[in-house]
């Protein structure tokens, strides 16, 4: 006879019981959605290689964003996509110009949406004309302590123009001690949500991306700041170096192939949210999978939620929130 130890079906035989056995449940509050805001004012531009997602001008920003809102978005992260000639330069001197793309959305969405949460990504290789993440030395290597400078400056200046959090994914040594002496210089430590990008990982899950923020490097690769795919011990060091400096979240990038260290941040970082982004390539990979018949997109997405929610994850970036609103709807009629 089977010991009465072993029998496990009981506990999760129906649809309730089994939601009893999550640590967590997915809720519109854990979502934040990732946009790329050009400075085309007119634009709204499909992305061949992120289906569904578009790059957008400040002025279809409005309607784009509105009716998320009315079906529940609560937050939303900013990507700057400078297309315009000349924008581009080796420091990312524009990247916090006044009259750019995300200075201008982060005061549009503060003044027509002012319950959403708006979030900065905080980088150079959008602006910067080699398409690395910092300012580089004649030789082609970072200037780290350059880039940190800038950095923390674009930082501060999105948070002056109303950002409610800043979170720099540019992986500099000793950026997030730079940032939040910024803002605290700045008297706005106290309003704004540092959020790191600690355990970003280099690869090829971004490709997306870099077409949608038209972001590739010029030579070379970013493994040299960016975490390589192995370095589970150093994802570890950066996670509690960024917890000493003052992040206020810590982020792991990407998600799925990385659940391992999704957990690890949240037994490392106890006191945090822990944040994971779906990134571009992980979407696109789900998306054209479901399109081909492979498996049902609601169900994979659903399913691949609950597996960040499993490793310890409280806020999820993916471009599947718009879906997702709409899904836990259902999920909850």
């Amino acid at each position: 006879m089977t010991n009465p130890n072993s029998i496990l079906h009981g506990s999760y035989h129906h649809a309730l019981s089994r939601s009893w056995q999550s640590e967590r449940t997915l809720t519109k509050d854990m979502l934040m959605y990732p946009i790329f805001i050009t400075d085309d004012p007119e634009a709204l531009d499909s992305i061949d290689s992120l289906p569904g997602q578009y790059r957008i001008g400040i002025n279809k920003l409005h309607d784009f964003i509105e009716p998320l809102v009315k079906k529940g978005l609560k937050s939303i992260i900013l990507f700057g996509v400078p297309l315009k000639e000349g924008v581009k330069d080796a420091t990312g001197s524009r990247a916090d110009d006044p009259n750019g793309p995300t200075i201008l959305a982060v005061k549009l969405l503060r003044r027509d949406f002012p319950e959403l949460f708006v979030a900065c990504d905080v980088c150079l290789c959008e602006y910067t004309s080699h398409g690395h993440c910092g300012i580089l030395r004649e030789d082609g290597t970072l200037n780290n302590d350059l880039s940190v400078k800038r950095i923390a400056e674009v930082a501060v200046n999105y948070a002056k123009a109303g950002a409610q959090s800043v979170a720099p994914s540019d992986m500099m040594d000793g950026r997030i001690r730079a940032i939040k002496e910024g803002l605290m210089n700045a008297g706005l430590a106290h309003k704004v949500m540092l959020i790191s990008y600690s355990a970003k990982f280099a690869g090829s899950w971004y490709g997306p991306f870099r077409d949608a923020a038209n972001s590739a490097p010029s030579f070379g690769d970013r493994r040299c700041y960016q975490l390589p795919a192995n370095g589970r011990r150093l994802a570890r060091r950066a996670i509690k170096r960024d917890m000493e400096e003052g992040a206020d979240c810590i982020m792991v990038k990407p998600g799925m192939p990385y659940l391992d260290i999704v957990r690890e941040a949240s037994e490392i970082a106890t006191d945090y949210p822990i944040s994971v982004y779906q990134v571009s390539g992980e979407y696109s990979m789900l998306y054209r999978s479901a399109e081909a018949g492979v498996f049902d997109l609601k169900t994979i997405v659903l399913e691949s939620m609950t597996g960040f929610l499993r490793a310890g994850a409280t806020l999820i970036l993916t471009y599947f929130t718009p879906e997702l609103l709409t899904w836990l709807d259902e999920e909850r009629d």
